[in-house]
């Protein structure tokens, strides 16, 4: 990378700071899938955040 690109766009000269992501796929039953949509409508908050959310909680 040259200089320039590495000062126009900082966070693209460390490549220290990306997080590897994995894809997952996730089979819920209908019941489960309507909870997780009627607490994302309840909070305003999206399924991802949320799964996420609980994913980071755990031990």
């Amino acid at each position: 990378m040259n200089k320039t690109a590495a000062l126009k766009f900082p966070r693209l000269a460390t490549s220290s700071r990306k997080r590897a992501l994995k894809r997952i796929t996730l089979n819920l039953t209908s019941d489960e899938a309507q909870n997780l949509e009627k607490y994302c409508k309840q909070t305003g908050r999206p399924a991802i955040d949320v799964i996420r959310e609980l994913i980071q909680a755990l031990p």
